[in-house]
């Protein structure tokens, strides 16, 4: 068997299917949120910054999280729509790394997965003014008693500020622990969306 393709990897030639095998096992091995991923961003001074986001949809056209666009992260992505992001399993000592451009989901995607949301979860999107100066917890717990009563009755809309984001990967690495910290990696990479994926091993 060729060293490039032995082992965790397989015989995958592009990175989804992989993805879709690993993420898989994830699912029934992990411990805590598999789904969980890092998305690193940046400001406008160009500084980097990261927090951790539930993966909800993801395709070979992209992984796709959902939040509050006027949020720290999505204040960054609307000044610079690129982002990485990184899945850690630890129980199965794995990791991926994606970066690419990002593009906001429709707003029928945005309407179909608030509505699958619980009740909680969306009178929370309408109380939290996310990333900003919180006077106390209390002020929190107001504003959360007031949208509740707001919306004791009927459906609960969709806040015009609550939308999803997709990452299309330009570039997927593929991080296996190995003894000796001589780890086995490797990365697809393309130059565009309408292009064939490449492959190549890379040193630990």
């Amino acid at each position: 068997m060729n060293a490039l393709t032995s082992g965790d990897f397989g015989d995958a030639q592009e990175p989804f299917e992989l993805f879709g095998q690993w993420f898989d096992e994830a699912g029934k091995k992990e411990l805590n949120d598999p789904e969980a991923m890092a998305i690193a961003t940046v400001d406008a001074a160009g500084a980097p910054d990261v927090r951790m986001v539930l993966l909800k949809e993801w395709s070979a056209n992209g992984f796709v999280f959902f939040t509050n666009t006027e949020s720290a992260k999505g204040r960054q992505l609307a000044g610079n729509m690129t982002a990485a992001l990184l899945f850690h399993w630890k129980t199965l000592r794995r990791q991926i790394r994606i970066r690419g451009p990002v593009e906001q989901v429709s707003v029928e995607e945005s309407e179909a997965y608030y509505a699958s949301r619980p009740r909680d979860s969306r009178i929370g999107a309408w109380a939290s003014q996310q990333s900003r100066p919180l006077e106390s917890r209390y002020a929190l717990e107001k504003a959360v008693a007031f949208y509740a009563a707001k919306y004791a009755l009927g459906d609960i809309p969709r806040p015009a500020y609550w939308s999803g984001f997709r990452i299309k990967p330009a570039s997927m690495e593929f991080w296996s622990d190995k003894p000796f910290r001589l780890h086995d990696r490797v990365r697809f990479y393309r130059e565009g969306s309408d292009t064939a994926w490449r492959k190549e091993r890379l040193y630990p």
